[in-house]
């Protein structure tokens, strides 16, 4: 399962520009809490603290336990907007998760078993097609990765969604279509020489 991280949060009175700028001059980043059938609530959170989990490219994926001045509230960050010019967080939005909720994530995918698949060994490259699948899964239970077995793949196959094993109560969000997460292609060398020997052997009946 997917870490939890702990986060301080600190009321907002007052939302607007002004009331934002502010916020930023001291030093935080301005917010809002909403979902679960309950009031939004404004807050702001540290910048130092908000910026250093943005950059693992995980955030929104992330559970973040918010503590609202002693309140804990779980959520899941949402939208982390950024200036335009200076490409740093000025806003971020956090859904707040009630008991038994189902959500959307994308999960990151760990392929495996690259040493032995018959294809790789023959010179073949592994084409990743999907690094991340959007999952329908537990908020409380999000994978931390989907590990796909490539182990039996040769040049030319293809892995698709039904042959990885999922965790227990994590669906795809695409369910109209098998879609394919990885294929194992050949080099452009190797198809050069697999033409040459059709070619000889084309004419070596002709000559016959």
């Amino acid at each position: 399962m997917a870490e939890t991280i702990q986060m301080k949060a600190y009321r907002r009175e007052k939302s607007g520009k002004g009331a934002a700028r502010r916020e930023r001059k001291a030093g935080r980043v301005p917010g809002v809490v909403y979902g679960d059938r309950k009031e939004p609530i404004l807050i702001s959170v540290d910048f130092p603290e908000l910026y250093k989990h943005a950059l693992t490219g995980r955030f929104e994926s992330t559970l973040v336990e918010l503590d609202v001045e002693g309140e804990k509230i779980l959520t899941l960050p949402r939208d982390v907007q950024l200036d335009p010019v200076k490409d740093l967080p000025i806003h971020v939005d956090f859904l707040r998760l009630g008991k038994g909720a189902r959500i959307t994530v994308e999960v990151p995918v760990e392929y495996v078993g690259e040493e032995n698949s018959p294809g790789i060994r023959r010179g073949g490259v592994l084409n990743v097609v999907r690094h991340e699948v959007e999952v329908w899964c537990d908020a409380q239970n999000i994978p931390e990765k989907i590990v796909a077995d490539i182990s039996d793949l040769d040049i030319g196959d293809s892995l698709h969604i039904s042959q990885v094993q999922l965790p227990e109560g994590v669906t795809p969000y695409i369910t109209d279509r098998d879609f394919t997460l990885a294929t194992i292609a050949g080099t452009i060398a190797e198809e050069g020489e697999e033409g040459a020997e059709g070619e000889e052997g084309e004419e070596g009946a002709e000559g016959e």
